[in-house]
């Protein structure tokens, strides 16, 4: 999967990009606490860790 659709994953829905890029890890819960407690902020953390997870 390209890193365009899950970016594009990561804006809708960000704990789905997560989810594509690194699994069922810490980062996906993390995500998920941030995308709760605000959208803005799992949405950035997840397109970080895409961005980081590319890197690789």
């Amino acid at each position: 999967m390209t890193n365009l659709i899950r970016i594009i994953l990561a804006v809708i829905l960000p704990p789905l990009g997560v989810f594509f890029t690194v699994g069922l890890g810490k980062s996906f819960w993390i995500n998920i606490l941030l995308t709760l407690l605000g959208f803005i902020p799992g949405i950035i953390h997840a397109v970080w860790i895409i961005a980081k997870q590319s890197e690789q």
